[in-house]
Formats: structure tokens, C-alpha cells, sequence
């Protein structure tokens, strides 16, 4: 999501306040990155991708409906043309995507999942590449590579307990990257005509509608009535994986620049294999490590060769 505040300015701050922005940002991508380890705990309860994405934005979008409104009442309506842009846009880039990296999360670890989706970037420049015949430099075919590479070392190591699960939810999981891509490179112009908060409280109100719609078409109403467990463990995925990263993301960006927030999360990934561990009992080897460093390493030098 930090993507999609590039737009907002800098404010020239003091050490402090660059140091709070820091830690703002470190907090905001070890939140998002928590809503795997959620998932997985929610899963235990015997609820599958559709009914888990359903109460996640039932519990989100109240508040992304109320900045929405705000939004709608003090700034000029939209044209007709990007009211139609956004809609495909949120349901590219929040529906679609959310819901292939939850069904995803069905068959592999917290730790290649978040190292999957961290390849982002490189999907928005291979997409650049093919679509608008941009160059790729030499110093991002290294990135790429380095990227991948770790990639491939994390995917063999839990290839061997996983099988063809491990396949499956790692091309699931995969498609949800691509698809965030595809939506960061959607939004580029856009957010600077309308804005961030404006986009992303739109973007999620479509998200959450075509989730919720998605939920009662294809399951009973009964299966609203879950554990309490599920309803505690979906309010905080949609309170604190969802609503606060966004927000203290933008945040974050105000105070340190976009360039400077995306490296501070890149702590994501690692906070993910860390917490999988001590909360799910999933293993950390020495290969899921240097997997990580790798694709750490790649992603870190893209994040180089981009502006704040």
C-alpha cells in the first residue's frame, strides 16, 4: 500500500521526528504483514478464504466508508471516467488480489507467502518492461535476479514438505502479486489528481463490497455465526492488518519520503518468519535465511533506483 502515497509531500522534520516516522513505517509493514499469521489462526477455526476476506472487510470498511463520505462532501465528484477506473482498480487491487493471497495462505508458510508478495516491484518493473518497452538497467537485472533467486531457494526448501500444496499456493499467492502490480501501475497518475486517502478509502469501499457480495452469493448467511475466536482474531485483521498500516503508512511517508518508508518495510518479510515461528510453530532454517537476505537484497536495490 505504500505505493500509493508517493503522492503525498514531504515535511521537512527534525531527527526526532524523522526517527518517529521510522518507527511509524516499521509498525505499519510488521501490521500488514501480521494478517498472515491471522489468517493462518483463523484457518484452525475451519473457515475457508471466502468467509475470512468477508469479516475482514466487514470490520474495515466502516471506517474506510466514513473517509470515504468525507471525501465525497469536500472535495469535486469525480469524473465518470475515473469513477469506472477506480471501481476496476479496487476490485483489481484489493479484491482479487487480497482473495488469491488468502487462498494462497491455505497451502504454504506465513514466511514464503510475505516473500512472494514482497516481489511487487519487480512484477511493476517486468510489467513497465513488457507493456511500455522500458529498459531494464543492469543494476535492476542484478535486483532481479538477487530476488528471485531467494525466491526459488525458500520455494525448493519447503517444496519438500509441501508437494504440490506448496505449488499451488505459491502460484495463488503469486497471481495476488501480480495483481497488486498491475494496480500500483493503475493508480500512478491517478493518485496525483485525486489523491491517496481519496483513492485508497474508494479502492477498499469496491474491495469490500465485492468481498461481501462474494461471501453471500457463494455461502449461507449462517456462516456469519462463527467461535467468538473468529469474530475477535477477524476484528483485529481488519482494525490492525488493515486500517492502521494504511494510515500509518501514510503517515510515514510524510514524515521520511516514500523511498525511505519502503525500506523501512522491508522488515515485513522478516517480522513474518519471526512471528510464524513463535506464534505458529512453523520452522526457521539456515535456507529460509539466506532465501530472505536475497530477496531483501534485490528488492532493496530497486528501492535505490527510485525517487522518494
Amino acid at each position: 500500500m505504500s505505493k500509493t502515497v508517493a503522492d503525498l509531500p514531504v515535511v521537512p522534520t527534525t531527527r526526532p521526528a524523522a526517527l518517529g516516522g521510522l518507527a511509524i513505517a516499521i509498525g505499519g509493514a510488521v501490521l500488514f504483514s501480521t494478517k498472515a499469521i491471522v489468517a493462518k489462526l483463523l484457518y484452525r477455526y475451519h473457515i475457508d478464504a471466502v468467509t475470512l476476506i468477508a469479516f475482514r472487510m466487514l470490520f474495515s470498511l466502516p471506517v474506510f466508508a466514513a473517509v470515504a463520505v468525507w471525501k465525497m462532501r469536500t472535495e469535486p465528484p469525480l469524473a465518470v471516467r475515473d469513477r469506472w477506473r477506480l471501481a476496476g482498480l479496487g476490485l483489481i487491487g484489493y479484491y482479487l488480489s487480497s482473495y488469491l493471497d488468502f487462498l494462497g495462505l491455505q497451502y504454504i508458510s506465513v514466511g514464503l507467502e510475505r516473500l512472494i508478495l514482497f516481489l511487487t516491484p519487480t512484477f511493476v518493473l517486468l510489467i513497465t518492461a513488457l507493456v511500455f518497452k522500458r529498459r531494464i538497467g543492469r543494476a535492476e537485472w542484478i535486483a532481479l535476479a538477487l530476488s528471485y533467486c531467494g525466491i526459488v531457494l525458500v520455494f525448493a526448501h519447503d517444496l519438500k514438505g509441501g508437494g504440490g500444496n506448496t505449488v499451488t499456493g505459491s502460484l495463488l499467492v503469486l497471481g495476488s502479486a501480480a495483481c497488486y502490480a498491475a494496480y500500483l501501475l493503475g493508480t500512478g497518475e491517478m493518485v496525483r489528481r485525486i489523491g491517496s486517502l481519496r483513492l485508497v478509502a474508494y479502492a477498499m469501499c469496491v474491495s469490500s463490497a465485492a468481498c461481501i457480495a462474494q461471501f453471500f452469493i457463494l455461502r449461507p448467511a449462517s456462516m456469519l455465526v462463527q467461535p467468538l475466536p473468529v469474530y475477535g482474531l477477524s476484528l483485529v485483521n481488519g482494525i490492525f492488518c488493515t486500517i492502521f498500516p494504511v494510515f500509518m503508512t501514510m503517515a510515514a511517508v510524510q514524515r521520511i519520503g516514500a523511498t525511505t518508508a519502503s525500506q523501512a518495510g522491508m522488515i515485513g518479510p522478516v517480522s513474518t518468519l519471526f512471528l510464524g515461528w513463535a506464534l505458529l510453530g512453523e520452522p526457521i532454517t539456515t535456507v529460509q535465511l539466506a532465501g530472505t537476505g536475497l530477496v531483501l537484497g534485490g528488492i532493496y536495490l530497486l528501492s535505490k533506483k527510485k525517487t522518494p
